[in-house]
């Protein structure tokens, strides 16, 4: 049976992205993992080299994706590799920490983005992952908030004229707090009805993906659960 669709998911190995591998393939869709190992669960998986210079990196993912797909079209690339790294101006840990959120986040979603302008779908979609909380100052999460207002700006400019396919979307998503098992052990005694379940995250992938209530691209789409309910909410800088 031919799959439903093909899709891409950076950092599918992760707490969402594998959600992501899982959600798909339960729908027969095609699902590629890239990330620093294998997802066993992925249709395909593109192998991370780490390394600590961002062109060889990038050059390395977007050569193995290019032999990966050929000519083959996806309908949608998923970026929701990142992570959480705390500390003020004044932390030891500063430089290690902005390091890390920047190869996280920023590399990640540049490296989706160039994917995109080469292997997407007329009309198909990309999104990034932001944050809520770096749509102001982050003092006490420097490299973090720094990182995610980067993802903001790159989500914005590919709007304009940035070698997105014809009709293509580049959305945003910015969570409070994603309710997974590491976030649990880290913050016990948290409220957890604040916190947005990946299965939601998920589904809306899947609805903007299908052209069901898709933001305009460029768009950065808030992502707040209050009492157990999850509400998109666009932000208007």
């Amino acid at each position: 049976m031919a799959a439903a669709g093909r899709v891409l998911v950076y950092g599918g190995r992760g707490a969402l992205g594998s959600q992501c591998v899982r959600y798909f393939k339960a729908r027969n869709w095609w699902v590629a993992s890239i990330d620093l190992a294998e997802n066993e669960d992925a249709s395909a998986n593109v192998v991370v080299a780490a390394t600590d210079s961002f062109p060889e990196q990038a050059e390395q993912v977007t050569t193995e994706v290019g032999k990966l797909l050929g000519e083959e079209k996806v309908d949608a690339i998923l970026c929701v590799a990142g992570g959480w790294a705390g500390g003020s101006a004044k932390a030891k840990s500063l430089y290690k920490n902005c390091d890390l959120m920047w190869k996280q986040s920023i590399w990640t979603s540049t490296i989706s983005s160039h994917l995109a302008t080469k292997h997407l779908k007329e009309g198909g979609l990309l999104t990034l992952t932001g944050a809520q909380a770096a749509l102001s100052g982050t003092p006490g999460m420097i490299g973090y908030g720094m990182a995610k207002g980067a993802v903001h700006q790159l989500c914005q400019s590919l709007a304009g004229a940035s070698g997105l396919p014809s009709g293509s979307a580049a959305v945003a998503i910015l969570p409070v707090t994603l309710d997974t098992p590491a976030n649990r052990k880290s913050m016990p005694d948290a409220d957890f009805s604040s916190w947005t379940p990946l299965e939601f995250i998920t589904e809306t992938f899947h609805d903007w993906i299908t052209g069901k209530n898709r933001p305009n691209s460029g768009s950065l789409i808030q992502v707040i659960t209050t009492g157990g309910k999850t509400e998109l909410v666009a932000a208007h800088l």
